[in-house]
This record gives structure tokens, C-alpha cells and sequence, in this order.
């Protein structure tokens, strides 16, 4: 009698190419190393080069995978598409992309936000993982198949009066996630994490009143910490989801329920 399978493997990237967008900070950080100790090999992509260099060399030493640090800005469409050239070549082919970049700049009131601004946030949020889906997404299509993850929040639903362009960039980025996946459809699964607050080193800069809000009002009491979104962007890489496509996934601490 064969032995049962260890459902535990259905998590291995074993032999996987990984592309993460704000991949040298916060969860872009969390999900690279996650991805290499799993047995893929990573493209680690960040406006700051230096630090991608950085994390390269690291996670090489680590886990022995092979690494790929590229410096862009995806709001910028000719450094997407040089972006996705250099990890093809580089690699030869691109399984997993993943959107995680993106940025949410503080505004006086909605009067003053600056069409400089608005133009940034959409294009970091939502422009940038278009692109970056639109062209890996045809090239899994042509090879072999693969994952396209979003990394939204729950400001997609939920956004507050300090984060109107991000939301919309986010809720935007829900909507690409729902006609990809039907663009690409059957041999490319596209879906997309949303999370709540997380205890990245962003949150360093938010006043001690908002973080007892946060502890006061979540369902779990706290903020999450910055590895709790492995087991969501492994889950989504990885056959583990096989039949999962257009998801949305939050993992919030419970913030979206009642908010509003």
C-alpha cells in the first residue's frame, strides 16, 4: 500500500522563478526569503538597488538559491518592461510574480492633494502591476503556466479620509486581479492578498495614539508582524491553491469587519 502524501510538499517552490516588486523592505522582504527557503529562486525588485543588492547576497548565503536584484520604479511602464526583460533573460522564465510595491504619501486635506501625488500612488499601486502582470502574465501563458499575486489592503474596502488615491489604487488593483485571472485563464492563476496592518518598518512612523487605536479596535488585538503574510503568499505560489483564481484573501487581524 502506497504511503499518503505529505501535504506539506504542496508548499515547495522547488525549481520556481519568483519576482517580487518592493521586494527589499517589509513584506516584499518576508515573502523573498519565505519563496528562497522554499526552494525558488528569487528576483528581488526595489526603487533602492543597494538594498536589493543587500538582501541578495543574504538570502544567497542563507538557502544557496539564486538571486536576481534589480533596481526599478514600476510606475515608471519602460522600467517595467525592462524589469520583466532582465529577469526572462536572466532566468529564462518567470512562475510567480508577485505585485507587493506600493506607497501610501500622508496629505493635508482632499483639497490639497497634488496631481503629482495622485499620478504616483496610482502608478506605484496599481499602474506598474498592471504592466508587470500584463507582460509575465502573456509570457506564462506562452510557457509553462504560473502565479500572479496582488498585494492590496484593506483600504480597498475600507479606506479612510488620509488614503483616497490608495484606496482606489487598491480597489483597482482588486478589479485587475478578477479579469486577469479570466485573461489568463486556465494556465495562470491571479489573485491577490489583502492586508490589514502590519508592523513593518513603515509603522514605525505612526503616533503612539494609532497603534493603541489599533490594539483597542482589531478583533485580534494588535497589529500583524511582518512574517505573518508567509503563509498567505506561499499558499498562493504554490500548488497549495491550485484551484484558486480572482481570490481575494485578507489577512487583516479582523480590521475589515465593521469599518467603514
Amino acid at each position: 500500500m502506497s504511503q499518503p502524501k505529505d501535504p506539506t510538499q504542496q508548499f515547495r517552490l522547488d525549481g520556481k522563478i519568483a519576482l517580487v516588486t518592493g521586494g527589499s523592505r517589509g513584506l516584499g522582504r518576508e515573502i523573498v526569503q519565505a519563496y528562497a527557503r522554499c526552494g525558488a529562486d528569487v528576483v528581488i525588485a526595489s526603487r533602492k538597488k543597494d538594498a536589493c543588492d543587500a538582501l541578495a547576497a543574504e538570502v544567497e548565503q542563507e538557502t544557496g538559491q539564486r538571486t536576481l536584484a534589480v533596481g526599478c520604479h514600476v510606475a515608471d511602464w519602460n522600467q517595467c518592461d525592462a524589469l520583466a526583460k532582465q529577469a526572462l533573460d536572466h532566468f529564462g522564465r518567470v512562475d510567480i510574480l508577485v505585485n507587493n510595491a506600493g506607497m501610501s504619501p500622508l496629505y493635508p486635506s482632499v483639497l490639497e492633494i497634488t496631481e503629482e501625488l495622485y499620478d504616483k500612488v496610482m502608478g506605484v499601486n496599481l499602474k506598474g502591476a498592471f504592466r508587470l502582470s500584463a507582460v509575465l502574465g502573456s509570457a506564462m501563458v506562452e510557457g509553462d503556466g504560473g502565479s500572479i499575486i496582488g498585494v492590496s489592503s484593506v483600504a480597498a474596502d475600507s479606506p479612510s479620509p488620509n488614503e483616497i488615491p490608495y484606496g482606489a489604487a487598491k480597489s483597482g488593483l482588486h478589479s485587475i486581479t478578477k479579469s486577469l485571472a479570466r485573461t489568463f485563464a486556465p494556465k495562470v492563476r491571479v489573485n491577490c492578498i489583502m492586508p490589514g496592518p502590519f508592523m513593518t518598518d513603515i509603522s514605525k512612523a505612526w503616533s503612539a495614539a494609532a497603534v493603541e487605536h489599533l490594539e483597542n479596535t482589531l478583533p485580534l488585538g494588535r497589529g500583524g508582524r511582518p512574517d505573518e503574510v508567509v503563509g498567505a503568499a506561499l499558499y498562493l505560489a504554490s500548488d497549495a491553491s491550485s484551484y484558486a483564481t480572482g481570490s481575494i484573501l485578507k489577512i487583516d487581524g479582523g480590521a475589515a469587519y465593521g469599518m467603514g
